[in-house]
């Protein structure tokens, strides 16, 4: 199994970024997929949910309206969309396998730095 994301940077406060994360080694296509954060000296934190077809979605009420998750599944690809980015957003930005009460039980990836700074 393998998760790699990408996408990251700096970027200024309400700017935008999208994160991707490709999948290999598991069947994408019939996997629910989690993203999660870990900011400077924090715990990890739920971040969104997406149910293996794409249809039904979940999102941390601090990033409700700014960020949207989405997939590919043709693409192995799964997406985080992160729009008016504010500086308590900027974190390591990890996807993994499973939904939001199952994630800690598969695999994760490297993760992506995001860091929002003027």
């Amino acid at each position: 199994v393998q998760l790699v994301e990408s996408g990251g940077a700096l970027v200024q406060p309400g700017g935008s970024l999208r994160l991707s994360c490709t999948a290999s080694g598991f069947t994408f296509s019939y996997s629910f997929m989690t993203w999660v954060r870990q900011g400077p000296g924090q715990g990890l934190e739920w971040v969104s949910t997406i149910d293996p077809s794409g249809s039904t979605t979940s999102l941390a009420d601090s990033v409700k309206g700014r960020f949207t998750v989405s997939r590919d599944n043709a693409k192995n690809t799964l997406y985080l969309q992160l729009n008016s980015l504010r500086t308590d957003d900027t974190a390591m930005y990890y996807c993994a396998r499973g939904g939001k009460l199952t994630y800690t039980s598969y695999e994760r990836g490297h993760g992506t730095q995001v860091t929002v700074s003027s």
